[in-house]
């Protein structure tokens, strides 16, 4: 149940609309649209505390003095972004206003106009968690609390404060996090006279909520070919879904089936096959814009259907490289072998992206550090950043969002050349944009994170997201010379024994007995920084340097055994899968997947393959241990989003899909 209050406590508690409804009312009513199951009106805050009390879901709060759509107050009600959102207008600033300042989506700052990007809309959705802090924010900024500060005055200086101001204020004080939802196309206007009522009516008047709303289902900031190629008419596609009452989830498999059937004609080989599955693959690109467009003009979201997008997402994509793959392998030996790298070089591009992502976030939320004058080079570096970035529409603006090779432009560049000439191309041209796109993000977030000096890694399960196995649990904690260090040692051996598997492989001799006990050793120094204090600058690498070192273990235990490159690819494809299961649930705030324990870890795993290798039956070692992890991987996910939800009494697998996707 979703309780709704409307707090009536200051003078405009007495304004009517211009056909004579009190505005009270109107919010109640707006309220009761917007999804609220219980609305209340509450005098003052005293009694807003004690209805908060007695919540046992999320709670939305408006002052009284709010002129907005209805639409505005279901988006900040169905928000997907955070437990607790606050409702943030670009007005100036009237007296006694709460000024904010937000950063990647986050209010980092309350009550300070020096660098504000707004002000507290008035209305603000408190998440379950967060009612405690609420209920304390309300008595304490009632006057209610003995013994505590006057917490809305020291944020708010001495100038008249509305009632739902100082509860926002004394929110905020206490440390809870607030994620900010804009209004955009619609119209939200706080109003403390009679004209300032009517003006806000006749705005809201004149802006067409359900077309708002459809262009509002599109991102405001995207990629290059994303905004000019598809945004530009995905919308018309999104409307015909919603009339045919398509879930977004429904959407996603959709776009699924047409990556398959792109897959599938890449591999044909042949040009007309070729030119068919680069529109094909266009179209699904299309339909992976349109899912979350959809959920977001129809408000379906779900934590299922954001897991499901962002799985989806990756799948498609690794299916469209064994599409290439295989035919590239027609006329070129190693045409499965692009694939691979291809899809390796992704994943941990992306475990990197995930991380700085989280890395990013932190950092919005703390003070800025500061070395030297200008911050050293990492903070000039994240100057210019955010420079270019404000500078929206521009050559720079535009540059910078392509040159980190996105998926919009990813897809873009495989079925172009794919259709023009050939699956070989296609991978070679994502191999190459890819690396040169890694080694220029990577250096300059490492960069910026040097400056941000930020542990992020230490404040998450590191275990889980290290995905350590027992034999990396159960070793000492070694704190030099530190996790990352000892990461990449493992990945360059493992690079090394393949590397070394494949000049022996081509000069058709075979490595020495000793290799991969000795490389599996190397790798699994690695083990000796999993307990260390992950409190580094740089120590959110560690989870793609891990990444990186099994996936080229496994691939040189398969080069060294002469086992067929499509199995090698699907065993990788199988560990993709588990790893992007991890990132997902870290995105979507989900907790561990429920047979996690029993995927062994890249520690358990290497060792395994190792000893398959030392057997001489490598082949059997990678499909055995890949057909398990895959059934543990399905069990996982059904246990996770059907048994479990089931037994809690909660709808499973809920149609409403997520935020996750490109458009």
């Amino acid at each position: 149940m979703t309780l709704a209050i409307v707090l009536a406590a200051d003078a405009a508690a007495s304004l009517t609309t211009g056909a004579g409804e009190r505005l009270v009312d109107r919010l109640v009513g707006q309220w009761r649209r917007a999804g609220a199951s219980d609305v209340r009106v509450a005098a003052d805050l005293t009694e807003l505390a004690a209805l908060v009390a007695g919540a046992t879901g999320p709670a939305l709060v408006s002052g009284v003095d709010l002129v907005a759509h209805t639409a505005v107050l279901r988006n900040l009600a169905t928000s997907p972004v955070g437990p607790t959102v606050a409702l943030v207008l670009t007005d100036p600033p009237a007296p006694g206003q709460v000024p904010v300042r937000e950063e990647r989506g986050q209010v980092v700052a309350v009550g300070d106009p020096a660098g504000a990007t707004g002000v507290f809309g008035g209305a603000l959705r408190v998440g379950a968690a967060d009612l405690p802090a609420l209920v304390a924010a309300a008595e304490a900024a009632a006057g209610a609390a003995p013994g505590e500060p006057a917490v809305a005055g020291q944020v708010l200086g001495a100038g008249p404060a509305c009632a739902v101001d100082r509860l926002f204020a004394a929110l905020a004080a206490r440390g809870t996090l607030a994620f900010a939802q804009r209004v955009r196309l619609l119209v939200a206007h706080r109003v403390g006279t009679p004209a300032e009522a009517g003006a806000a009516e006749a705005a809201v008047a004149a802006v067409n909520e359900d077309k708002a709303e459809l262009r509002l289902s599109v991102k405001e900031r995207d990629d290059f070919f994303t905004t000019f190629f598809v945004s530009t008419w995905s919308p018309y596609v999104t409307k015909i879904t919603a009339r045919l009452r398509l879930s977004p989830t429904a959407v996603t498999m959709l776009s699924v089936a047409f990556a398959v059937a792109a897959a599938v004609l890449f591999g044909v080989g042949e040009r007309p096959a070729l030119v068919a599955g680069a529109v094909l693959l266009y179209l699904g690109f299309v339909l992976d814009c349109v899912d979350g467009q959809l959920a977001r003009y129809t408000r379906q979201f779900s934590a299922w259907g954001g897991w499901l997008d962002t799985m989806a997402d990756r799948a498609k994509e690794y299916l469209v490289y064994a599409g290439l793959g295989y035919g590239a392998h027609a006329g070129f030996r190693y045409g499965w072998a692009l694939a691979i790298a291809a899809m390796t070089l992704q994943t941990v591009r992306h475990m990197t992206d995930t991380w700085y992502g989280v890395l990013h976030d932190e950092a919005a939320r703390r003070p800025r550090p500061v070395t030297g004058a200008a911050g050293g080079i990492g903070g000039k570096l994240n100057a210019a950043s955010t420079k270019v970035q404000a500078d929206t529409g521009s050559v720079s603006y535009w540059l910078k969002r392509t040159v980190v090779f996105p998926i919009g432009e990813r897809w873009a560049l495989m079925a172009i050349t794919a259709a023009l000439f050939g699956p070989l191309v296609a991978l070679g041209a994502v191999l190459a944009w890819g690396a040169l796109a890694f080694a220029y993000t990577g250096a300059l977030r490492a960069l910026r994170a040097r400056w941000m000096r930020v542990p992020v890694m230490a404040s998450v399960d590191a275990a889980l997201h290290l995905d350590d196995g027992p034999l990396a649990r159960g070793v000492p904690p070694v704190r030099r010379p530190g996790p990352l260090a000892l990461a990449v040692l493992g990945a360059l051996s493992a690079a090394a024994l393949l590397i070394w598997a494949l000049g022996t492989v081509h000069a058709g001799d075979r490595l020495p007995g000793w290799a991969v006990p000795v490389a599996l050793l190397v790798l699994l120094v690695g083990w000796l920084g999993a307990r260390a204090p992950h409190t580094g600058p740089l120590d959110w690498l560690v989870p793609a340097a891990l990444r990186a070192g099994e996936y080229l273990f496994a691939i040189a235990v398969g080069v060294a055994g002469r086992v067929p490159a499509w199995l090698i690819f699907g065993y990788v494809f199988v560990l993709t899968l588990h790893h992007y299961d991890l990132t997902a649930r870290l995105e979507k705030r989900q907790p561990a997947p429920p047979l996690h324990p029993w995927t062994l870890g890249w520690d358990g795993r290497s060792a395994l393959l190792a000893l398959a290798a030392i057997a001489g039956i490598a082949s059997i070692g990678l499909v055995t241990l890949g057909a398990y992890l895959l059934v543990v991987f399905v069990a996982s996910v059904v246990l996770a989003w059907v048994v479990l939800p089931a037994r809690a009494g909660r709808t499973p697998i809920p149609v409403g899909g997520g935020d996750g996707s490109p458009g």
